[in-house]
């Protein structure tokens, strides 16, 4: 008796023992965690990336927020490697430059830290439903960041570097590449695409004024293409997230925005319970007590083998095992009631159905594929919307009208057209300028405009210039019509990705008829002394 009160008493000292040293272990670890994320933030990639070397407001405390102390995946390096490299490099330019394009950067600058957090926290956590909460807090920073780019272009039409402001607004939207699947590096080629038609403005106006404008250009244009070199390396297929063992994806947020590592989620991560409470103080009064039991109420080895001999006793049954099951009510069989199949699911009559589910999908098993964003055909519509906001009028979900819509413009309102299907539309009097996008069978009557016409993505467009109209300006354009008056016959018209565009001009006399000018579609280039030249293809005959 007295052997096994001392082996009793051995083992109880040898646990408390263990627990005290997992005790100090934990006290060391929480330590070294604090000190190592104070390192981290003042260490930020994202903080030393201003444009003179210093810190810098706008970026240092974005980025802060997003310091992760510890190893950071490759991914993440060659990211803040592009930072520091050829997006400084453009905001030194910028802010060369000085002014509104100085502060444009600044949120450019803002928006590549947001989506440097949206990165880590893809490599902490499993990936979210696109169309939840979560994930659309995740984007929240990089959408605002993104707006406020565009904000600056939109508020500031008059600027003189009003083509520096718009083509910066239209290649930001090259970080939107995250949401794209299974080729992102192909969204982002497009975007440079738009961002060009703007950007070989200024190089054509500035090519022969001030070389400091060229060169800013060509340094926004670097940034696509290292991008896109980055996104071909690490994330060809899309943003890739930790679903193997990743944590919940609210969590990770709250761990990038306080600073928190922990790069590598592993079962001992923030997640995981604490642990399990010391054993008490042995008593030599009676036996020792029972283990405690283990935090996630699993019990210990030794159940387990007297459960699978419980399983393979019940196995050995024969059919017999299945004399306890219950049988299916012929109500409830799908196959002999045609009215459950052509109705809903037939609902459970199990009270521990969800439990059940529950229990399957905590055991790793593989994730239900998140649901996809539906084709804009399958959408909900929204309302029609006509309405003046401040000095804009705003045109939008209009689907086969049966009225003209008119708007009675003033010299200083601007009017935006999106989302519209077979609608006409008529401007009186003279406006600021005009925009459409996203639209199809819009046909447009106009009187006289300040500025342009600029329509994109917006197929089979049909516009009357009655009066006069400086530029027209077409991106992503198929078949359109454009007919000008007598004194729009020096309108200027910028064409980029279009197809099947004419424009009608007048003849000499009023009762002549219109002449149809198709515009060039086909380009031949060749290299001569190192340059390449360009000129239209002609077909004759």
């Amino acid at each position: 008796m007295a052997t096994n009160n001392m082996h009793s008493l051995t083992t109880l000292i040898k646990r408390l023992e263990a627990a005290t040293s997992r005790l100090e272990d934990m006290a060391q670890a929480t330590t070294a965690d604090s000190s190592g994320s104070t390192k981290g933030v003042q260490a930020s990639p994202g903080a030393a990336v201003t444009a003179n070397g210093t810190s810098n407001q706008s970026g240092g405390s974005v980025a802060a927020s997003s310091a992760v102390s510890g190893p950071l995946p490759p991914a993440i390096e060659d990211f803040d490697s592009m930072i520091h490299d050829d997006v400084a490099t453009f905001v030194r330019g910028s802010e060369g430059l000085g002014g509104l394009v100085a502060e444009q950067s600044a949120f450019v600058l803002r928006a590549f830290d947001a989506q440097r957090k949206f990165l880590i926290v893809t490599t902490k956590s499993k990936k979210p439903d696109i169309q939840s909460p979560v994930f659309m807090e995740i984007l929240k920073e990089l959408q605002s960041m993104m707006g406020a780019v565009s904000d600056i272009r939109e508020a500031n039409r008059g600027s003189p570097l009003f083509n520096h402001l718009t083509t910066v607004s239209e290649g930001i939207a090259m970080l939107g590449w995250i949401t794209i699947e299974p080729k992102p590096a192909d969204y982002v080629t497009d975007t440079l695409g738009s961002a060009q038609f703007y950007g070989n403005r200024v190089l054509k106006e500035y090519k022969d004024k001030d070389h400091s404008h060229v060169e800013w250009v060509q340094t926004f244009y670097r940034i696509f293409k290292t991008l896109t070199a980055y996104i071909k390396q690490h994330y060809s297929a899309g943003v890739t997230w930790n679903n193997s063992d990743g944590i919940d994806p609210q969590e990770a947020l709250r761990q990038v925005n306080s600073g928190q590592s922990s790069m590598a989620t592993t079962p001992a991560s923030s997640s995981a319970p604490g642990p399990p409470p010391p054993p008490p103080l042995p008593s030599f009064d009676g036996p020792p007590p029972p283990p405690p039991m283990p935090a996630n109420g699993m019990t210990s080895p030794r159940g387990s083998t007297s459960d699978m001999g419980a399983v393979f006793e019940q196995l050995s049954k024969g059919e017999a095992v299945t004399a306890g099951l219950r049988k299916v009510d012929p109500a409830s069989q799908t196959h002999k009631n045609p009215s459950l199949r052509a109705g809903a699911v037939v609902p459970p009559t199990r009270s521990d159905s969800q439990s059940s589910a529950a229990s399957v999908s905590g055991r790793g098993k593989s994730p239900i594929p998140s649901k996809k964003p539906k084709p804009e055909s399958m959408r909900t519509k929204k309302p029609p919307r006509k309405e003046l906001d401040g000095n804009k009028w705003i045109i939008e979900n209009f689907d086969s009208p049966e009225a003209v819509i008119e708007i009675d413009a003033q010299i200083y309102h601007s009017i935006l057209i999106t989302r519209c299907n077979k609608t006409n539309i008529r401007v009186l009097n003279k406006a600021n300028a005009i925009s459409i996008d996203s639209s199809s069978h819009v046909s447009l009557i106009i009187d006289s405009l300040v500025s342009a016409v600029d329509v994109i993505k917006t197929p089979r467009f049909e516009m009357q210039v009655l009066g006069t109209l400086p530029t027209i300006m077409l991106d992503q354009v198929d078949n359109a019509t454009v007919y000008l008056s007598q004194e729009s016959l020096h309108t200027e018209v910028f064409t980029s990705k279009c197809t099947s565009v004419n424009i009608n001009v007048p003849g000499q006399q009023e009762e002549d008829d219109y002449r149809e000018c198709p515009l060039p579609e086909q380009i031949k280039t060749v290299i001569k002394g190192g340059k390449a030249l360009s000129e239209i293809v002609e077909h004759a005959g």
